[in-house]
């Protein structure tokens, strides 16, 4: 195999891979994850539903139309969003790589690379994140998403779309770090790929594993959250759900250590393989433009 380097993609490129690769993604998993997922971290006290039955409650009730209420703004954000993570995680990957003076990346460094990538993606995604939780609640009465963006901004000023920031940082602090970390140990442990169809299969692979132990470290955070940013908000009157780390404590003491991963099965069940579509379809495309644009790309 030849040791020659190939020249780094155009930032267009990897904006579009991540963007073809984050649509795909959340149109095959959003109902799993956003909707059910949502729904029983909102709801308080011992969950009355699991999953199957929060996915026949939601169709029998309210239509199967409610499992893809709010996913426009997801499905906005995923552009950007995902550019962010792919671009952030190589910004911060060659500036550690600089600083730590290694020739090459070793799991603390992804580990650190995923985190500092995470923590990026979380400015982006917090406006996003507020509107989505707010349209999938049950008791939602906002006509769409410019009506709940109106909404808040008239309620809580511009700044009210960052409610539940510090809670979002963690979130995606914590499952960047633990994606891009599992990735580069799955990677390492995998035999080398023989062929571009091996290849996939260990991107895969690498993905699907990252995103379990993503989703294994970040729900917590999550459920704070979900609890934050779906609370109403009342002048002069501090919410429960404030800030992430007393909000996990006040989780654990009145509803138990399960309450803090409310969710976890619908959330893994589309974070696990859906970390695997997303590294496959974005080396995918990446593949594509590289052959595509010739030497020294290829």
């Amino acid at each position: 195999m030849s040791n020659v380097q190939k020249k780094p993609l155009p930032f267009i490129y990897n904006f579009t891979a991540g963007a073809i690769a984050g649509i795909s993604e959340i149109l095959t998993f959003y109902p799993l994850d956003v909707q059910v997922k949502t729904r029983m971290q909102l709801e308080t006290g011992k969950s009355k539903h699991g999953l199957i039955g929060s996915f026949r409650t939601i169709i029998a009730e309210e239509g199967f139309g409610r499992l893809y209420r709010g996913l426009v703004p997801p499905l906005m954000l995923e552009a950007p969003k995902r550019a962010t993570k792919f671009a952030a995680n190589d910004f911060w990957g060659k500036t550690f790589l600089n600083f730590s003076g290694k020739g090459k990346m070793d799991q603390q460094l992804s580990i650190l690379t995923g985190c500092a990538a995470g923590a990026t993606e979380s400015f982006v995604v917090v406006p996003f994140e507020l509107v989505k939780i707010k349209l999938q609640d049950k008791a939602s009465k906002f006509a769409g998403p410019w009506d709940c963006l109106k909404s808040i901004v008239a309620k809580n000023g511009v700044l009210g779309l960052y409610s539940g920031m510090e809670a979002t940082f963690w979130r995606h602090l914590w499952w960047n770090g633990g994606y891009f970390g599992s990735i580069f140990q799955v990677r390492a442990l995998l035999p080398p790929a023989e062929s571009p169809q091996g290849q996939l299969l260990n991107n895969f692979i690498s993905g699907t594993v990252g995103g379990c132990i993503g989703t294994m470290l970040n729900t917590p955070f999550d459920v704070v959250k979900s609890r934050i940013q779906g609370a109403e908000r009342l002048p002069g009157v501090t919410p429960k759900y404030n800030w992430t780390y007393p909000a996990l404590i006040t989780i654990f003491r009145e509803e138990g250590p399960a309450a803090l991963y409310k969710g976890f099965v619908p959330k893994v069940l589309r974070l696990a393989p859906g970390g695997g579509v997303l590294l496959l379809v974005v080396e995918f495309t990446l593949g594509l433009f590289r052959k595509a644009l010739g030497p020294p790309y290829i």
